[in-house]
């Protein structure tokens, strides 16, 4: 029977990827990568030969109805991207989107996502909390980080390393220098970081080294 899984990825260590999610990799008939060069060292790591197609931000449009026609007929697909889970600030969702309306069997795997661990190793709270995913680049930014102002959730944003210091700077002029902060960067990896404290201690800490690997800050609602 036809069927769509989304599949988590590691978003480092390879060894975090799941048994099942191997099983399924091996099962189907075609696996969707967000980047196939990238997605191809997992595949060899676990021995996983299932043929691999390009998947990502600039043809899902223009692919989306041709593979819903493809699982229609009977076939089953999987979605990876690079890291985490397909649809959280990558591809994935439309698909999804799709294919639920024609019908077709969905299953998102449970597994990898960035926020997770980096909400929980935060120690700010978590029981309610708000993701953002990345913000506008240049139109609307401003206006999205003055919205945080009166946010009384924790709130999840992730952020480019190259920009992650212009980033701190900004939420300090709307926020103010003492809210509360955490930063995850290079989760699972060899060298992951976790720096927590207020925002002017956080963006200290990061004006004096070169920034690598994802980002993602946890950052304290109002009054929280």
């Amino acid at each position: 029977m036809s069927k769509l899984f989304l599949v988590p990825t590691p978003v480092g260590n390879l060894g975090d990827m799941t048994f099942r999610g191997v099983e399924v990799l091996k099962s189907v008939d075609l696996i969707l990568a967000e980047d196939t060069r990238t997605s191809r060292v997992l595949l060899q790591h676990y021995g996983i030969d299932t043929p691999l197609q390009s998947y990502h931000i600039f043809n899902e449009h223009q692919t989306v109805a041709g593979l819903v026609e493809r699982l229609k007929s009977g076939i089953t697909i999987a979605v990876v991207t690079d890291a985490g889970t397909p649809g959280i600030s990558d591809p994935g969702f439309l698909l999804v989107r799709e294919a639920v309306k024609e019908g077709v069997d969905v299953e998102c795997l449970p597994g990898a996502t960035a926020f997770v661990p980096a909400l929980i190793d935060s120690g700010l709270p978590c029981d309610r909390f708000v993701f953002l995913g990345f913000l506008p680049h240049k139109k609307g930014r401003q206006t999205a980080i003055n919205a945080l102002a009166d946010e009384d959730r924790t709130m999840i944003i992730y952020e480019s390393p190259y920009r992650l210091v212009k980033l701190l700077e900004q939420l300090i002029e709307v926020l103010g220098p003492d809210r509360q902060v955490s930063v995850s960067r290079e989760i699972s990896k060899l060298h992951a970081e976790t720096a927590r404290g207020t925002l002017a201690d956080v963006l200290a800490h990061f004006q004096q080294k070169e920034v690598k690997g994802e980002i993602v800050v946890i950052l304290s609602g109002l009054c929280r």
